[in-house]
């Protein structure tokens, strides 16, 4: 099991996200009356929304991850290691797509049951 890099973690950010639970969580208190319930529905809302904003709001603001402080600055790739060229070409793969033919759909209403015909006319019998 990986233990978490408490290095790579951006404390100001986590902090800013505890004060918007902080204040949202008050305002829903505030807003349902001491409903319980009612108190913590709103409060995930306010919450939902807050974080919405401040993190996909495209605005130049402090304290956002550092993923989407930058959207613009390409991420450098690492510089690939030095692998032997492969001595013949591996053998195609088939698809994983377990279907073989591409034949359409068939109907099974009508493929099992025939088509329904006009009974065949017998000629009428005289009245009397």
């Amino acid at each position: 099991m990986a233990s978490i890099d408490f290095a790579q973690v951006d404390w100001l950010y986590v902090i800013l996200l505890v004060v918007f639970v902080c204040v949202t969580t008050f305002l829903g208190n505030v807003l349902s009356f001491n409903h319980r319930a009612t108190a913590a529905l709103l409060s995930g809302l306010l919450f939902g929304v807050v974080f919405v904003f401040w993190t996909y709001y495209p605005h130049r603001v402090p304290f956002l991850p550092r993923m989407l402080a930058n959207p613009e600055t390409p991420v450098a790739a690492p510089a690939p290691a030095a692998t032997p060229a492969p001595a013949a070409p591996a053998a195609p793969q088939k698809p994983a797509n377990p279907v073989r033919d591409i034949t359409p759909p068939r109907n099974p209403v009508t493929d099992i049951t025939p088509p329904a015909t006009a009974p065949e006319r017998t000629p009428a019998a005289p009245a009397r």
